[in-house]
């Protein structure tokens, strides 16, 4: 205790006895014990508790120390600054706990974060500041002169509120020659004064007798009381009613209806009239409180209940019951009346919340405190035994306490806050009385996010299709993750590595919206000279530490009919496609007389080229084959004929917007031995000529054989894994000059179509696009509907 608080009590000549004893229990909550006097001023120390329980000052405040209290205006308070516990308010012992041998209030303090409770209990102690006191200032009595030396009578009992010591402790009574004083202990009803008669009375001799009656107790200096005694005499009645039994002793259930009959005590009387008449009535000791629970009845002396029987206020009563005649001088004798109250199964228990966490993580180990639960049963006995349970499957359970009715409700299992982030938890407190009660308390558990859980994509691996001469800049596909956690812990961003592994070298031509993950492409692609590529994304929530997730995305640029045909023969000089061919004048019809080669860097319908006659001298000598360029003569020359003819060939692809080229052959028609003579002069000049061409044909015929290879393998892999009656369903005829025909898989709505070439004799409508060089795959082995694959292989 603080110097203060004892300088204070020095002065005002009080005293305060403090006792600390420590336990600890569970290694989490301790019990402290203090003594007090009663009637100390507001502001007294009753002690340093921070001291006692050991915690520090500055935890006080940090983790909420507190009194739990259901008092408006608690007796006691702490001081969070230097953990001093003092008196909130003046206490009368006798207010507090009435009539009790020791008066003991049970304080319960809490710490929070983690929860942690402490039990103090505060003894006070009582002192002397009541005197005792009578119920009336004098008592009159009266006696018939006819009693015997040796005959009793019972006085009013004096009260003192103090109790132990401070209580009535003995009574004197004034100087006389016909009275003695006796006094009877009766254990809760204290110290009962008898008037003994010594010797008989004369009423010629004197009518009234007057002394003083003086209780005292025990304090020092000593209390007392007073009252005035007066004992009128009077006539002989000679008998005294007489009750018939020894003793009365009943059982009595608690909230027996008002009027019941709790037990008839019988006197009888051998006296004749008036004097042998009985009447009863309470004994002048029977206090207020007792006759505000029964009656008797006068005539039949049946004693009944008048208030309500509670057993939990008390378990026993003992009533004086006196019986008197009606004769002119009555007489009177007491009988005692036990009556022993009947505990029953009238009070449910009481479930209280002492303390609670707001929330708790979902990572929390199985064990940890959630909430502290206290429980209390006004019954007794089986009445009074609770059990506690939690009436729902949840990952939380009871466990009970050294400390009678307390629980702490524990989590039994880890939490998993994306399956279940709040519980109500009804707890049940039941009785073991017969029938049962029970009461119920809901409380709800809040589970806190904890960033336990990454990000995930929608799709792994993303697949996009981007046509090529996309807008720099622009958006082409987004990829999208979501996070099961809450607030920041789902809060995602993306980015692109940027690093300088193989996988992603295209990263840096990308640019991803860190919000949404849309993708931006800053360049243009270009089919021919980019197909497919893949990079990685990652996203990242902003949870501490943060998780994060990579997706693959794989990228297929589809064609565009952005390339226009380039002529490979006849060689194009000066911008322009110009050849020259000699033949005999006496070739016969269906001679071939050259082929116009053409190549387009495009695929599928936008590099499948067609040749049709722009510009011709006679169309009855020459036909174009539309899907190989060769020129064949139709019949035979004539004499009539030109010697020259000129040939415009229109090279164009059958992209959505068709792109062409042109070609210019000169025919001249010469005598067979003139084109024997050239042929040998006109071969030197190709070899020149065709020396040029020769390096643009490697080229090309390189890069065709290469993908017309990759074709061919994939082909075979396909066909090795699929049956057999697709085999040949897909396979393709070969043309008269011995190359493949140009075929196009495609599928319009939920039909699949084939479209075979140069001669269409397979298939219908054409769908321009494409996003491979290889052969289409049976139906059943397509993993995406829509998807057009063509093989194409130049004449």
């Amino acid at each position: 205790m603080i110097s203060q608080g004892c300088g204070a009590w020095l002065k005002g000549r009080q005293w305060v006895v403090l006792v600390a004893l420590i336990s600890f229990w569970s290694g989490a909550s301790a019990q402290i014990k203090y003594s007090i006097s009663e009637e100390l001023k507001e502001g007294t120390v009753v002690g340093n508790i921070a001291k006692d329980l050991g915690i520090e000052l500055s935890t006080l405040t940090e983790r909420g120390f507190r009194i739990v209290s259901s008092s408006t205006e608690p007796l006691f308070q702490v001081n969070l600054k230097d953990g001093i516990l003092y008196m909130n308010r003046k206490i009368d012992r006798e207010e507090v706990c009435e009539r009790s041998s020791v008066c003991l209030i049970n304080l319960k303090t809490v710490l929070e974060n983690p929860l942690e409770i402490h039990y103090v209990a505060v003894e006070v102690l009582d002192v002397n500041d009541h005197s005792p006191s009578f119920p009336d200032k004098e008592k009159r009595l009266e006696i018939s002169e006819s009693a015997l030396p040796g005959a009793r009578f019972q006085l009013q009992t004096a009260r003192d509120p103090d109790g132990g010591i401070y209580s009535v402790q003995q009574y004197k009574l004034s100087h006389n020659d016909h009275f003695r004083l006796e006094v009877m202990d009766r254990d809760e009803d204290g110290k009962i004064p008898i008037l003994n008669l010594q010797k008989p009375l004369d009423k010629e001799s004197t009518r009234t007798h007057r002394f003083l009656l003086t209780a005292i107790d025990g304090g020092i200096p000593p209390r007392s009381g007073t009252i005035n005694i007066i004992v009128d005499v009077l006539d002989v009645n000679d008998n005294m009613p007489v009750f018939n039994e020894e003793s009365y002793s009943v059982l009595l259930n608690e909230n027996a209806p008002v009027g019941t009959t709790v037990v008839q005590v019988n006197a009888t009387d051998i006296d004749d009239d008036l004097n042998g008449e009985v009447i009863y009535s309470f004994g002048n000791n029977v206090n207020s409180k007792l006759r505000n629970l029964f009656d008797v009845d006068t005539n039949t002396g049946e004693v009944i209940v008048k208030g309500l029987i509670d057993f939990e206020v008390k378990d026993r009563y003992e009533i004086d019951i006196q019986a008197s005649d009606r004769g002119p001088v009555p007489l009177t004798t007491y009988k005692s009346v036990k009556i022993k109250i009947v505990d029953l199964n009238d009070n449910a228990p009481e479930i209280e919340v002492t303390s609670f966490s707001k929330a708790i993580p979902e990572y929390s180990r199985p064990g940890t405190t959630v909430a502290l639960i206290s429980v209390n049963d006004l019954d007794s006995g089986l009445n009074g035994k609770v059990i506690c349970s939690i009436s729902e499957d949840v990952p939380l359970k009871l466990v009970p306490s050294l400390q009678d009715n307390m629980y702490s409700v524990v989590t039994k299992s880890p939490l998993d806050r994306e399956k279940q982030g709040h519980y109500d938890v009804t707890i049940v407190a039941k009785d073991a009385g017969q029938p049962s009660l029970s009461s119920v308390k809901t409380v709800s558990v809040v589970v806190s996010d904890v960033n336990d859980n990454s990000p995930e994509f929608s799709l792994s691996p993303y697949t996009f299709y981007v046509s090529e001469n996309n807008d720099p800049g622009g958006s082409v596909f987004s990829v999208t993750a979501s996070d099961r956690d809450i607030n920041e812990n789902a809060l995602i961003s993306y980015h692109i590595p940027r690093d300088s592994g193989e996988e992603n070298n295209w990263a840096s031509f990308l640019n991803i919206n860190l919000e949404n993950g849309n993708i931006l492409a800053l360049k243009s692609f270009d089919f021919e000279t980019l197909k497919t590529f893949q990079f990685q994304v990652v996203a990242t929530d902003s949870g501490t530490p943060s998780l994060s997730t990579n997706v693959t995305v794989n990228v297929f640029i589809l064609d565009q009919n952005d390339n226009a045909p380039v002529i490979l023969y006849p060689v194009s000089t000066n911008g322009s496609a110009e050849g020259v061919e000699e033949i005999p004048r006496n070739v016969n019809a269906g001679h071939l007389v050259t082929k116009v080669r053409a190549y387009d860097a495009d695929i599928g319908y936008n590099g499948w080229l067609l040749f049709s006659l722009q510009e011709v001298t006679d169309h009855s000598l020459f036909a174009l084959d539309r899907y190989t360029g060769q020129i064949r003569t139709l019949r035979s020359f004539t004499e009539t004929d030109e010697a020259e003819h000129k040939l415009v060939i229109l090279v164009k692809d059958n992209g959505n917007v068709s792109l062409s080229a042109t070609a210019t052959v000169i025919i001249k028609v010469v005598e067979p031995k003139e084109a024997f003579a050239a042929s040998d002069v006109k071969s030197s000049v190709k070899d020149e000529e065709e020396n040029s061409v020769t390096f643009y044909l490697i080229i090309t015929l390189g890069s065709v054989s290469t993908l017309f290879l990759i074709s061919i393998i994939v082909l075979i892999v396909m066909q090795c894994s699929k049956p057999t009656d697709y085999s040949s369903k897909y396979l393709q005829d070969t043309n008269n000059d011995g190359t493949l025909c140009h075929s196009i898989q495609y599928r319009s709505g939920d039909k699949r179509y084939m479209l075979v070439g140069p001669r269409m004799s397979i298939g219908s409508t054409i769908v321009p696009g494409s996003n491979g060089n290889t052969l289409v795959i049976p139906e059943h082995r397509r993993k995406a509907s829509g998807e057009v694959r063509s093989s194409t292989t130049l004449p």
